[in-house]
């Protein structure tokens, strides 16, 4: 239900800025820009869904594979103390923990495409327990708001693009996002757990939070040993090792259980594929509605009116230029990461506004683009609460990444 309301706000409010500029500025070619822009969103948001049939299909198969060899049961045992408290609806040893798991810690490593198909199977093991199947359930919802905050440990991605865009030290934002996204997956978990009335104080959960944390500090600690021109080759080795030994740790597990491994691997490939077709109408839809609110000029003045009311109470504007990846991240991810290329292009790659913008994009996901896939994969319609906890995710991460960033780079 509130992406409907959302959706419908999004086309309302750029028809009334579009008219405004109409009206006001003489602006005629502004509703030309709209029609533009929605044909170009829903072909961007099948281009998207068409690049994901590979990788969906890839890790869907490798998840079956996974499934099979006793990977999730593992995760499942290992992650339960704290998931059977996080997610209390579910049933105990429910294999959502692995898909969880598995999907947190691929998030954790910025590898978003590899994340998604996994994300998206633990949405459809829970849907397979929820009584209300248009209806988000309260464990759908704690784990697409954990997914949408975008705890993300090792931000590949980002250094790549500082390094294409001759930063100095690709790097030196890891640190500034690792401490942004950390916080704003905290405000993600504890606004669930208010709504959910989950008692974080629980020894067991205390303690899985102070072991998250003590190796969120740890890596900090480690990286910031580092010469400043290893930081970005040492993260990378890591992420992509780490990915490929999971792969591995699949195939072998399976092995040793004496599964076929390749008709296993085509029977969960076959899910991907029809997973990736159905989310089409929902990413299109999304997407569309974004690209008008962006057209019409809406997000232009938001970004003016943050940047004056922050000069009206006395505060430093500097940030305000880097404001479009913050607002455009909630959004759409590669909407946000062309925002991101456009402050490092436009600003340096090495300046304050530049910097800032790696912040903003590493220090959340996409939560309406993850609304829209995850939901849209098992048919939800009612997200409740969902969209609130999310965007209070998005809001603390943001907040974060400013304050970070000043203490950092200004």
């Amino acid at each position: 239900m509130a992406l409907n309301y959302i959706w419908i706000a999004f086309f309302l409010i750029g028809f009334v800025f579009a008219l405004a500029q109409l009206i006001f500025n003489g602006d005629t070619q502004v509703f030309n820009r709209i029609v533009e822009s929605t044909f170009a969103s829903a072909k961007t948001g099948f281009e998207v869904s068409l690049g994901l049939t590979g990788v969906l299909t890839l890790w869907m198969g490798l998840m079956r594979v996974g499934e099979k060899g006793g990977v999730v049961k593992i995760l499942s045992k290992a992650v339960g103390p704290l998931f059977s408290r996080l997610f209390p609806s579910l049933p105990k040893g429910s294999p959502a923990y692995g898909s969880m798991m598995l999907n947190v810690a691929t998030n954790m490593l910025g590898l978003d495409n590899a994340a998604t198909p996994m994300g998206l199977k633990a949405m459809k093991e829970m849907q397979d327990v929820n009584p209300d199947k248009e209806t988000a359930s309260d464990a759908q919802i704690m784990f697409l708001v954990l997914n949408a905050s975008g705890l993300t440990i090792i931000p590949v991605t980002i250094m790549v693009y500082r390094a294409q865009l001759g930063a100095a030290n690709p790097a030196d934002v890891f640190i500034p996002i690792l401490i942004a996204t950390f916080f704003a997956t905290l405000a993600g978990l504890i606004s669930v757990a208010i709504a959910q009335k989950i008692n974080l104080l629980n020894r067991v959960v205390l303690a899985y939070l102070g072991g998250l944390t003590a190796i969120v500090v740890g890596i900090v600690w480690y990286f910031s040993t580092l010469p400043e021109e290893k930081i970005n080759t040492v993260s990378t080795f890591t992420a992509n090792f780490t990915l490929f030994t999971i792969i591995i740790s699949f195939i072998v597990l399976a092995l040793i259980r004496k599964v076929n491994v390749y008709e296993t691997f085509i029977e969960g490939a076959k899910e991907g594929f029809t997973t990736a077709i159905k989310i089409i109408p929902y990413l299109v839809a999304i997407l569309v509605a974004i690209g008008v609110f962006r057209a019409s000029g809406a997000m232009d003045l938001l970004v003016d009116g943050i940047a004056g009311l922050a000069g009206w109470l006395g505060l430093d504007t500097s940030f305000a230029d880097a404001l479009p990846t913050a607002i455009m991240k909630p959004l759409s991810g590669s909407g946000s990461r062309g925002m991101m290329i456009d402050a490092m292009t436009t600003h340096g790659a090495d300046s304050f506004v530049g910097r800032l913008a790696c912040c903003f994009q590493g220090s959340t996901d996409t939560t309406f683009y993850v609304l829209a896939v995850y939901f849209g994969s098992v048919g939800i319609k009612k997200t409740r609460y969902a969209v609130l906890c999310g965007l209070t995710a998005d809001i603390i991460g943001t907040i974060a990444a400013i304050l970070v960033s000043y203490l950092f780079f200004a």
